[in-house]
């Protein structure tokens, strides 16, 4: 494994611009930087990383860009506390499961997984939303079944991938669960890092845990994540949600096109 300045530096820059856009759109960043991981470090002619280790690598992230993200939402009203408990205990024991599960999967099978949870999120992003983002945020009414079902579903599939499910949440609660994309977005943080707790325990037991890309990670996290949050509160909120459409679609074309190929 290469530990030069230079691979370092790229580390660190993937892992920042992640976890801004992270903490700006309500995601874990998983979405951003798997294929950031799996794409640059050989374009720029460092040793590519296994799908293997770009899971566990994310999953570490994941788990301090959220903490970090979560920190800059706190005292805004904007996290419903029903909402993350009704999502985020279905989540971990799913992500958990997935993350300790993905060491018996090969890569191929790992990325074709992620690509599909993508893919998924791609279509949602596109489908009518809840207009309206005021009101009273913590009396929201919502369907706790179809919430902890689907959060489940999302946690067992994006451990294996060493994501916390953010790309999909987010989505689910826009679309089907009619959240307004604020509490959504500050939720979900809440939420993600719950998950991240199980995938990332699962990895660690998985083995696939990588040293000092993680730590590189984890630094990149808490510097870019409450920058991204703190911006978050201040975009309008038809940009936010065009802007993780936009990088979602993306990823999925990027994904599939190589899978495909």
């Amino acid at each position: 494994m290469d530990m030069s300045l230079s691979w370092i530096i790229t580390l660190f820059a993937i892992g920042f611009i992640g976890s801004f856009i992270s903490g700006m759109v309500g995601i874990g960043g998983s979405i951003i930087k798997y294929p950031m991981l799996l794409y640059i470090p050989p374009a720029l002619g460092f040793v590519a990383f296994t799908a293997q280790e770009v899971s566990a690598v994310s999953a570490v992230q994941v788990f301090f860009a959220t903490i970090a993200g979560v920190f800059a939402y706190r005292g805004t009203g904007l996290i419903n506390k029903r909402l993350v408990w009704m999502m985020g205990v279905p989540i971990v024991i799913g992500s958990f499961i997935g993350g300790y599960g993905s060491k018996f999967m090969p890569d191929s099978a790992i990325n074709i997984t992620y690509a599909l949870l993508a893919l998924i999120a791609a279509v949602m992003m596109f489908m009518p939303k809840k207009g309206t983002d005021s009101g009273d945020y913590n009396n929201l009414q919502f369907n706790g079944a179809i919430a902890s079902v689907s959060a489940a579903i999302v946690g067992l599939l994006s451990g294996v991938v060493g994501a916390a499910g953010a790309f999909i949440t987010v989505p689910i609660m826009l679309v089907i669960l009619k959240i307004p994309t604020r509490v959504a977005i500050a939720s979900s943080l809440a939420i993600t890092f719950i998950s991240s707790i199980g995938s990332t325990a699962g990895k660690v037991m998985g083995g696939h845990m990588l040293l000092i890309p993680s730590i590189v990670m984890i630094v990149a996290s808490i510097a870019g994540s409450p920058i991204g949050a703190k911006l978050g509160q201040k975009m309008n909120v038809k940009a936010l949600q065009g802007l993780l459409a936009v990088l979602i679609t993306a990823t999925v074309i990027k994904i599939w096109i190589d899978i495909l190929a």
